[in-house]
């Protein structure tokens, strides 16, 4: 069943981060990237892209958007041909075409849900709009064979990534676990001194980096990094 698993990465288009936010001299573009899953069962789309936004936001990321049916057209793939719906989280960014998916159940950690109603995390009309079908989650599911959800919080509490088993290795899709595979792979290696015992101290890392190395993945992937994190041979 393996080999019937398929991921295409979408360009969804690309914000610019202010200097205020890179930590550094200098503003940063980043891409907006989702991610289509082909299992035998149907299509998972991971995230949908930018969502409209308030003038203020507009101005502060001058988002460039690719619309989400000319991406998955060049896919072959129409919005009615999408099974489910995942998002990392519902930051505008992640979750802006969910509206032109209305009756797709979209899946997601039910903290990232009641956080989003909340107030002041994501735009309410990209959450609650006409023909949204939501099924909350309470942690790791999996949700087809060799298709499974896994909490990731950090960047959101509810913030979760999909590892995708392949007949190749496992593909984790970890949206915005991490911002960059650089990161990622600083976050590997700390775990990798830390269990080899060398003495603090030593950087912290993500507690459930544990988890998702469980899986032994072939390839980590992120929204705003084309970079894919590989592990080294040997």
């Amino acid at each position: 069943m393996a080999n019937d698993i398929c991921v295409r990465r979408l360009d969804l288009g690309y914000f610019v981060r202010p200097a205020a936010e890179t930590g550094g001299p200098r503003p940063r573009v980043e891409p907006v990237l989702a991610y289509l899953v082909r299992h035998e069962r149907g299509l998972v789309l991971f995230d949908t892209g930018i969502g409209a936004a308030d003038p203020e936001t507009e101005a502060h990321y001058r988002p460039r958007r690719r619309a989400l049916p000319d991406a998955l057209g060049a896919a072959g793939v129409a919005l009615a041909d999408v099974s489910l719906v995942v998002n990392c989280h519902l930051h505008f960014d992640h979750c802006g075409g969910n509206p032109l998916l209305a009756g797709a159940p979209i899946l997601v950690q039910d903290v990232e849900l009641a956080t989003a109603r909340g107030g002041g995390h994501t735009f309410e009309e990209l959450v609650d709009f006409p023909g949204a079908s939501y099924e909350q989650l309470n942690g790791e599911t999996e949700i087809w064979p060799g298709v499974r959800i896994v909490p990731t919080p950090g960047h959101t509490d509810g913030h979760q990534s999909l590892a995708v088993r392949r007949s190749d290795g496992t593909v984790i899709l970890a949206g915005q676990a991490h911002d960059f595979a650089s990161e990622f792979s600083s976050d590997h290696l700390a775990r990798r001194a830390a269990l080899d015992g060398v003495e603090p101290p030593l950087p912290p890392y993500r507690p459930w980096l544990d988890r998702l190395l469980d899986f032994d993945p072939r390839r980590v992937l992120f929204a705003h990094d084309c970079a894919v994190w590989e592990p080294s041979e040997g």
